[in-house]
């Protein structure tokens, strides 16, 4: 990782002041860096360790930041890892612009791997996670949204970068087809468990822990896992107050509607969701060859679920 944030503040420098300053202030904040993470060991498990890996993993990271910079803008967010956004500090024209110079740079990046597969899996994956971002939008105050539905939002939107960056690892490695698949499927799986318990934290977290304020997905109309499941397990007048919520994009009840959430079961039966998608993914590392760096994908995947942050 420290190799990977050299190339990061190598590849950060460019001729416009303002362009520097607003992706290090985002990128400076630290983070889980876990796309890049989850390249490197996908690398490690599969015995490659040439330099595109580095390369490689801050062009994810750099995907990822990019797609921050847009979605706070898109959010109105005010707050990410416990300080002011970047559009807070400097501006939405700002944020969206550099979060275009990031993307930018990612493509010119991922070109100097030469490989066909590479620049595919990235421009499929970018792709992908901008029609979730869409796909999210236009569901927005919309209580009706049902599991597929917001399973659909998330695969999109976060699990893709996972799996696109455990599937390079299998690619730079040379792998065959089945450890190919077996590496995306980890990905995507843990994903997928990492949003699903970022739904839970909303109801049930410590925004000092956090870095970002409760209740901002209601805020934002967000039809998560945990309303879905309230709105189907509660009574009507449960499922009332949490419809109104969702529909109005109104916190004024979110101690009463996080109190719904844990009274019908909601947040667990979201947890038992998460542990599922951890638990797919810990199969999916268990086809790969038995090393230390296998051994971490597991542990990563299995300590997901406690994450607080």
């Amino acid at each position: 990782m420290d190799a990977v944030d050299l190339v990061i503040a190598q590849r950060l420098d460019s001729g416009v002041p303002l362009v520097g300053e607003v992706a290090q202030y985002i990128i400076s904040a630290g983070g889980k860096r876990l796309r890049p993470v989850l390249l490197l060991l996908t690398c490690g498990a599969l015995g490659y360790t040439g330099h595109q890996r580095h390369n490689l993993a801050a062009v994810v990271e750099f995907i990822h930041t990019a797609t921050l910079l847009h979605d706070d803008v898109v959010d109105e967010s005010t707050l990410r890892r416990g300080r002011p956004t970047a559009n807070e500090n400097f501006g939405n024209p700002a944020s969206v612009l550099v979060g275009d110079f990031l993307y930018s740079r990612a493509f010119q990046m991922m070109v100097d791997a030469q490989s066909m597969r590479v620049m595919q899996t990235l421009a499929d994956a970018t792709n992908v996670i901008a029609e979730g971002e869409v796909l999210q939008l236009m569901n927005m105050h919309d209580a009706t949204l049902n599991e597929d539905g917001y399973l659909l939002v998330i695969r999109s939107k976060t699990a893709k970068l996972f799996e696109a960056s455990a599937r390079l690892g299998a690619i730079l490695a040379g792998s065959d087809a089945a450890i190919e698949t077996a590496c995306a499927d980890y990905g995507q799986a843990l994903g997928t468990a990492f949003q699903v318990i970022d739904d839970v934290l909303d109801y049930d977290g410590n925004a000092a822990e956090m870095g970002k304020n409760l209740g901002d997905d209601l805020r934002e109309g967000k039809t998560t896992l945990p309303l879905i499941l309230a709105m189907q397990r509660g009574n009507e007048a449960q499922r009332q107050t949490v419809r109104e919520a969702i529909e109005t994009g109104s916190v004024d009840k979110i101690t009463e509607i996080a109190a719904i959430v844990r009274a019908t079961g909601a947040l667990e039966a979201t947890r038992n969701a998460a542990a599922a998608e951890a638990q797919r993914a810990i199969n999916a590392a268990m086809l790969l060859p038995d090393n230390p760096h296998r051994t971490a994908m597991v542990h990563l995947a299995s300590q997901l679920l406690n994450r607080r942050t």
